[in-house]
C-alpha cells in the first residue's frame, strides 16, 4: 500500500493528483474554505494574535486547499493576511503553478503555532489489514499485480494488541489502524501551540464494519484496491483510536463531531432562501440558492457529511465555535 500510494510512480506522487480521481470537500465548494477560514480566525483570537500564524495542510494533493484559503485570506482582515504563512505537506513534486506564498514540503514541520489540518489524509495512511485462521489472527497479504488476498504470518503482538483492544468482535477481517495512530500523535507533536483538525470518512469502536472498508478509486469510480500505483487504495479510519493517541500527546482532552456539526458552528446555512427573495433580487436569490445547495452537498451523511472532524487543541482552549 505504502508503495502504490507514495513510491516511485505512486498514485499521489506521480499523474494528475486525487482531484481528477475522486471528489472531497475541499473541491466540492468555496463553503468548506470559508469555514476553515471562520476556524483560522477563531484559533488566531485564541492564541493571542501571534505574529506569525502557520497553516500547515498534510496530504496536501496539489495545493487545492491552500490556494483558495489563499485567495480566501485576500478579503480577511489584513493584519491576519500579513501574518499568515501557509504550508503544504505532500510527497508529490511541487506543482509548476502553486504561488510562491505557500511552502512546499514532503514532512511536518516543527514548532507549528497556529492551525494543522489533515483532511483526508489518515484515511491513505497505509495499514495492515487481518484475517481470522484456525490458529488466530494472522496478516492478510495481497498479490500487487492481481489482488489476490491469502493469509500470512501472526500478528506482532502490538497489532494483535490494537486490535484487541479497538477492534473487538471482528468476525471477517480487521483493519489495524496502529499507523494511523502513530501517524496522528507524531503530527500533534509538532503543533507548538494551536488547534490539530483531521477530517476524515471514520468509525467509532461500537460501530465498526464486519467486513472492513478497504477499496480503490479511479476517475470517480470505486474500483478492486489492487496496489499497483494505478488507484488510489484508502480504508476509512478509527477515529477514536486516532483522537486517544493524540490526546496522549496533547495532554488535553479533544472533540469528535459530525462535518454537519462542524460545518454549522462555523456558520454554514444550508436553509433554503426565502421566495420573496427571488422577486426583490432574483441574482441575489440564485446565490444564496448555490450556497444552500453546497452546503447540502458538504453535510449530506450519505456523502461528504459522512466525514468526522477530530479537533485536537495544543496549549490553547478550543476556540468557539468548536469548543464542546
Amino acid at each position: 500500500m505504502d508503495r502504490a500510494l507514495y513510491g516511485p510512480g505512486g498514485f499521489f506522487v506521480a499523474g494528475r493528483g486525487p482531484a481528477a480521481h475522486f471528489r472531497t470537500s475541499v473541491h466540492a465548494s468555496p463553503v468548506f474554505v470559508a469555514c476553515l477560514l471562520r476556524l483560522v480566525e477563531s484559533v488566531d483570537r485564541a492564541l493571542g494574535r501571534p505574529a506569525r500564524f502557520e497553516v500547515v495542510d498534510v496530504g496536501a494533493g496539489r495545493g487545492e486547499l491552500l490556494r483558495a484559503l489563499s485567495l480566501a485570506a485576500g478579503q480577511s482582515p489584513a493584519a491576519l493576511a500579513r501574518r499568515l504563512r501557509l504550508t503544504a505537506v505532500e510527497k508529490a513534486p511541487r506543482p509548476a503553478d502553486l504561488p510562491p506564498e505557500i511552502d512546499w514540503r514532503p514532512d511536518i514541520p516543527a514548532d507549528i503555532t497556529g492551525l494543522l489540518l489533515a483532511t483526508e489524509w489518515l484515511d491513505n495512511v497505509p495499514l495492515d489489514l487481518a484475517t481470522p485462521t484456525p490458529t488466530g489472527w494472522h496478516y492478510l497479504l495481497v498479490d500487487p499485480t492481481t489482488g489476490n488476498e491469502r493469509p500470512g504470518p501472526p500478528l506482532t503482538p502490538q497489532d494483535a494488541h490494537w486490535l484487541h483492544h479497538w477492534w473487538p468482535g471482528a468476525v471477517r477481517r480487521g483493519e489495524i489502524g496502529r499507523a494511523r495512530d502513530e501517524a496522528w500523535a507524531g503530527a500533534v507533536g509538532n503543533v507548538a501551540r494551536g488547534v490539530a483538525v483531521a477530517v476524515d470518512y471514520g468509525h467509532l469502536r461500537g460501530e465498526r464494519p464486519v467486513d472492513g472498508t478497504l477499496t480503490g478509486y479511479r476517475d470517480g469510480r470505486q474500483v478492486p484496491p489492487v496496489p499497483d500505483g494505478s488507484c488510489d487504495v484508502t480504508a476509512h479510519v478509527a477515529m477514536d483510536s486516532v483522537a486517544a493517541a493524540g490526546e496522549r500527546v496533547a495532554g488535553c482532552a479533544y472533540t469528535l463531531v459530525s462535518q454537519r456539526e462542524a460545518l454549522r458552528a462555523l456558520g454554514a446555512d444550508g436553509g433554503r432562501p426565502p421566495l420573496a427573495l427571488a422577486s426583490r433580487d432574483p441574482a441575489g436569490y440564485l446565490r444564496a440558492l448555490a450556497a444552500a445547495s453546497a452546503v447540502a452537498e458538504l453535510t449530506d451523511p450519505a456523502g461528504l457529511g459522512g466525514h468526522r472532524w477530530l479537533l485536537q487543541p495544543v496549549g490553547v482552549a478550543l476556540p468557539p465555535p468548536m469548543a464542546r
